[in-house]
């Protein structure tokens, strides 16, 4: 049987809580959580704070649960999750030259070339550098496939014993890290298929390994039948270096009040446009269609409406000034006085690459111009940061933005909020450590 390279998946523990407690040691060993937008649900939360039963609930239904135990509550600050996520994934890069971005919070590692019998002590360098480096505790599992070391990855999270590192490669106890893997928590399996996994005896991980392959690829497709391959050890999932390019691109909010009149309604989808068209030029692309979408809250008694327009844009463009344009002929279409708008959306899609575009002969757009533009914006938002410029048509008060009362700073991404250090204090404190340490000369 042929030896494949080893593979890692590093996973940043609480992430969100993780990242609020770098910037605040005052959280350490507090229950935290952090909040979906318009501070809804609870979408992150420390391990005291999941023994709590708070993780993925509605806030307004656990708050006095939240005050009962000192619970810290912060809204989500994906600004800075997104530059601690690139901090960590930078790092990795030092390790391995071979890193697959799965997520946010999770990469895929791997080992080609590397001396196997050394891999479990040099993942746990890589463990103590990225929390070093950035403070993040990051678990890591180790095995021939994608499949196991996630499964590797979540029991090295759960058990204390393993000090966060879990190298199923060679491990005399492999099998029985399968049977106490419950088939729910194997990668790729969905609740439906666990249903069914459930009911024709196959409980865990081993069981699904030994499954007949026949009835697995019946009743769960191709992939069912990559995941018991991957179970033993045989790779069926590569690691992809690039991401893909997507299909569609949505950008979309809830507001964070009630939305009654058309300007402000053009200010949201102007907004969400100038997003997506963003995103989309990041991988190259150009789009054919636009569709916007305007709907009430379905879960309030009041008067509903909902209500799309699909725009063929006549020459594929990634031009924001373009796309706003047609937004708003879009916005005009279905809009209707008299609603409580509780979202907006815009969805691009049928994109083409942006090098192999189709003109028209007819086509009165001055392209040069527009692509000019475009790209002086996404270089200054770039250097100086998001919305730095923007179009006049997305607003300025924008009261209809979603709300985040309870948002930390911008430690990383905005000057105004970097953090003070007491120069003084610390100055200090060095030499009082020197005087404590000196070696003093022995009297007469």
């Amino acid at each position: 049987m042929p030896t494949y390279p080893a593979i890692a998946l590093v996973d940043c523990n609480n992430f969100y809580a993780s990242c609020e407690r770098v910037f605040n040691p005052k959280l350490q060993g507090k229950p935290v959580v952090v909040l979906s937008n318009n501070d809804g649900v609870i979408v992150a939360a420390s391990e005291e704070a999941k023994k709590l039963g708070l993780a993925w609930q509605p806030y307004f239904k656990v708050k006095e649960l939240i005050e009962k135990y000192d619970v810290q509550v912060f809204s989500s600050n994906y600004a800075l999750y997104g530059d601690m996520s690139h901090r960590v994934m930078t790092i990795l890069e030092r390790f391995t030259p071979d890193v697959e971005v799965y997520s946010i919070d999770e990469a895929f590692l791997s080992f080609v070339g590397f001396d196997e019998s050394k891999l479990t002590d040099y993942c746990r360098q890589i463990k103590e550098t990225v929390a070093r480096w950035v403070g993040i505790p990051v678990s890591i599992g180790i095995a021939r496939t994608k499949t196991l070391a996630k499964l590797a990855n979540k029991r090295a999270k759960k058990n204390p014993d393993y000090g966060g590192v879990l190298n199923l490669i060679d491990d005399p106890d492999f099998i029985q890290h399968l049977k106490e893997t419950d088939v729910s928590d194997v990668w790729g399996v969905g609740r439906q298929y666990t249903n069914l996994l459930y009911r024709n005896g196959i409980k865990n991980a081993y069981d699904l390994s030994r499954a007949n392959h026949k009835w697995i690829k019946k009743h769960m497709t191709v992939m069912g039948l990559r995941t018991v391959y991957e179970l033993n050890g045989i790779p069926c999932i590569t690691m992809e270096y690039e991401p893909a390019t997507k299909k569609a691109i949505v950008s979309s909010r809830s507001f964070g009040k009630p939305v009654t009149t058309l300007d402000e309604i053009k200010e949201a989808v102007s907004t969400y446009t100038s997003r997506a068209a963003v995103k989309m030029r990041i991988q190259k692309s150009a789009a054919k269609l636009l569709s916007v979408f305007l709907r009430t809250n379905p879960f309030k008694d009041i008067p509903q409406y909902h209500n799309g327009c699909l725009v063929e844009l006549p020459v594929p463009t990634d031009s924001t000034t373009e796309l706003i344009s047609y937004a708003m002929k879009a916005v005009e279409q279905i809009f209707k006085s008299g609603y409580e708008y509780n979202k907006a959306g815009v969805m691009l899609t049928d994109f083409v690459p942006y090098d192999r575009l189709q003109l028209s002969l007819f086509d009165t757009e001055n392209r040069i111009k527009m692509a000019k533009i475009t790209e002086i914006m996404d270089q200054i938002n770039r250097e100086f940061g998001a919305d730095t410029l923007f179009y006049a048509s997305c607003g300025v008060e924008r009261e209809w933005q979603m709300h985040r009362d309870m948002k930390s700073p911008h430690y990383t991404t905005k000057w105004e909020d970097l953090p003070n250090v007491n120069a003084g204090q610390m100055a200090i404190y060095q030499q009082e450590k020197i005087d404590f340490f000196k070696v003093k000369p022995l009297k007469d």
